[in-house]
């Protein structure tokens, strides 16, 4: 049963409320624990989190209570209960969210900056309105519309943490706190995914794991004289070439670790060539320079290549000076950020024991090799949709979009939904959101596309009534 058009309608007028909230939301720096190891003594987080607070608890939900569960030493969370409407108080629909965000990152244009919210056409500019400061007002959204349109819904639990962007190191002990009240769900939405076009809503089957170590190499005591001693003193950098040879082939970028090859299921493979079929070839969309391009031109090869296999990243760097202050010095140590995502079946504890030991064993010319900083998280790969939920996404997607549904799977990491995945194992389970190949989350220029915000929060609406009435 689809909702009266006084859901949609009702979704447009919040929507057009909840746009000048979440400027006030960019403009706020809280970078994720991460990036930001005072984020306490800084605020920045405690400003976020009262700003989308306050405005769930101004929202006229009968019933609904809202408040910010706190652990000591560990970053907060927002927990919003609402009591079902015309649905069964007894079972329980999980919404989750993160309000954190990434760093600045270099590269915004002219006019743009991660801290500046702007409107351009339909798109808000800015760091997090989009990954993912936007779910707590679309998830709130949703479930007025509910009642708008006259439909019904379950008891909701919303859940919107605040260490995402750090791996969620924060959420088990909050979740495991607030287990009893919780519950059991039997349908979990979560809003931190993306879609690879806005004509549609899209929907994630999988998600990559991700594992993070800091690999340092050390030669000598001081940075010496190029002159006097290269070729005879090797550099840290050709060394930790090497080392990165030992699990990467650099001709092809294929992971060498035993334990990220794994098989691909089948269902996962068709979905990628159905989506292919349809959409191309999605690396189209990204920014490359002239006459360069991706490591696959086959369309069904590049969707299967971003979410379920392996994939190294050197995404930073110690020891290295800027450019113009390089002088003829051999320098004695260099430090690469390694970020390493993993397949979603794929354990991340065995990956990173791998993974460490490859890069430490039998050090090139006796180097002092070491591994720091290491992090993981498991990837998570989607039970089977149950009829009435396949059936739902259908009718829900083209109540919103004008289209069905479709399915794929994201290169990115949510470790929320393993641990959720194994925690109940009984649950359904929609991934999705409002991240196109161009809205850059993590980079520079990202962007919250407005009318796919309003279509999703719909959509969302349409679940709700759904699952209540199954």
């Amino acid at each position: 049963m689809a909702l009266t058009t006084a859901a949609a309608e009702h979704v447009e007028a919040t929507w057009d409320g909840i746009v000048p909230v979440l400027h006030e939301y960019i403009s706020i720096p809280n970078v994720s624990a991460t990036f930001d190891p005072l984020w306490r003594e800084h605020g920045h987080m405690q400003r976020a989190v009262e700003l989308i607070r306050g405005w769930c608890a101004s929202r006229a939900i009968d019933g609904a209570t809202v408040e910010v569960h706190e652990i000591p030493g560990r970053t907060p969370v927002i927990v919003v209960d609402v009591p079902a409407a015309g649905g069964d108080q007894a079972d329980t629909v999980l919404l989750y969210g993160h309000l954190d965000k990434q760093p600045e990152m270099h590269g915004w244009r002219d006019g743009l900056g991660p801290w500046t919210p702007v409107i351009e056409g339909d798109r808000l500019y800015g760091r997090g309105g989009a990954d993912d400061g936007y779910s707590a007002f679309a998830s709130l959204a949703a479930i007025e519309a509910v009642r708008a349109g006259g439909g019904a819904h379950a008891r909701c639990f919303v859940l919107i943490e605040a260490s995402e962007e750090s791996g969620s190191p924060d959420l088990p002990a909050h979740v495991e706190a607030l287990a009893d009240r919780i519950g059991t769900p039997t349908l979990v939405v979560c809003l931190d995914s993306g879609c690879i076009d806005y004509e549609r809503m899209w929907v994630t089957t999988s998600l990559r794991g991700m594992v993070t170590v800091a690999l340092s190499v050390d030669i000598v005591r001081d940075g010496l004289h190029s002159g006097d001693v290269s070729g005879m003193v090797p550099s840290t950098f050709r060394i930790a070439r090497r080392l990165l040879d030992r699990i990467e082939d650099a001709a092809t970028g294929r992971v060498l670790l035993r334990t990220c090859d794994v098989e691909i299921p089948a269902d996962r493979v068709e979905q990628a060539h159905a989506t292919a079929a349809e959409i191309g070839a999605i690396a189209d969309h990204y920014p490359f320079v002239p006459g360069a391009g991706p490591t696959t031109a086959d369309p069904a090869e590049q969707l299967l290549a971003r979410t379920w296999r392996a994939a190294l990243s050197i995404t930073g760097a110690d020891g290295l000076p800027p450019v113009e202050l390089a002088g003829n010095v051999l320098r004695p140590n260099t430090t690469l950020k390694l970020s390493l995502r993993i397949p979603p079946t794929a354990d991340p504890a065995m990956v990173e024991a791998e993974l460490v030991d490859v890069l430490t064993a039998d050090p090139p010319y006796g180097a002092r090799v070491t591994v720091t900083g290491s992090a993981s998280g498991p990837g998570w790969n989607a039970p089977p949709l149950a009829q009435w939920l396949s059936d739902a996404l259908e009718a829900a997607s083209t109540a919103a979009f004008g289209r069905a549904t479709r399915l794929f799977g994201e290169g990115g990491s949510i470790p929320f939904m393993g641990m959720l995945g194994e925690r109940f194992p009984g649950a359904q389970f929609v991934i999705t959101g409002v991240l196109g190949p161009d809205a850059n989350a993590h980079g520079p220029n990202e962007y919250l596309h407005l009318p796919t915000a309003r279509r999703i929060t719909l959509a969302i609406a349409e679940l709700l009534d759904a699952h209540a009435r199954r």
